[in-house]
């Protein structure tokens, strides 16, 4: 599947923003920088009015990615995960999302489907920042199964969630393992023209 094969007219979230809760996320912009407590407060009033609309859930998201609050980003990304698998009509637990759900999802919205696959590299790199890689690795793997060309980059976080999980285990064994990572096809070096 292509997942750049969306044409420019097409939006992740087709539903229109009420003009208040607009008007909520344009001031907490305003104010991002000067006050982020009065910023947050705006962002969480509007998902009070719109709990799952998925412009409120992006704007809270990058308030906290870029606040460094990865807990409170991550329950956003799995909000959104669930919130845009249910736009798409499947079953809003990603673990279950296999080619016939993703050919239904696709059918629906390609790029809502994007958006769901997005949200799972989001999570997963929030969880590799939070020092979690199995569950990172889930979540990535999920990802890149469904990106054959590797649009979403999700394929070097998948990597390296592989390695940590691999640390972890070497680790777990008192160190007496050397955790071995397979060289990637782009990891490989060019062979010598003669």
């Amino acid at each position: 599947m292509d997942l750049l094969d969306i044409t420019v007219d097409e939006m992740y979230f087709e539903r229109p923003l009420p003009a208040t809760v607009a008007a909520l996320i344009e001031e907490a912009a305003d104010l991002y920088a000067e006050d982020p407590a009065a910023a947050e407060r705006r962002l969480m009033r509007a998902q009070l009015l719109v709990p799952d609309h998925l412009t409120v859930l992006v704007a809270l998201y990058r308030f906290f990615f870029y606040r460094h609050r990865c807990e409170a980003a991550l329950d956003i990304a799995e909000r959104c995960i669930v919130v845009a698998a249910r736009e798409l009509g499947i079953d809003p637990d990603w673990r279950r999302l296999d080619d016939a759900r993703f050919g239904h999802a696709v059918q629906q919205s390609m790029p809502l489907t994007r958006f769901l696959l997005m949200a799972l590299k989001g999570a997963g790199y929030l969880l590799l920042r939070l020092d979690r890689p199995a569950a990172a690795r889930e979540r990535l793997a999920k990802a890149v199964a469904f990106d054959s060309k590797d649009r979403l980059g999700a394929a070097v976080l998948l990597r390296w969630a592989e390695d940590a999980v691999g640390r972890e285990a070497a680790a777990a064994h008192g160190n007496k393992v050397r955790w071995i990572r397979a060289a990637a096809p782009s990891d490989s070096p060019e062979p010598a023209s003669s």
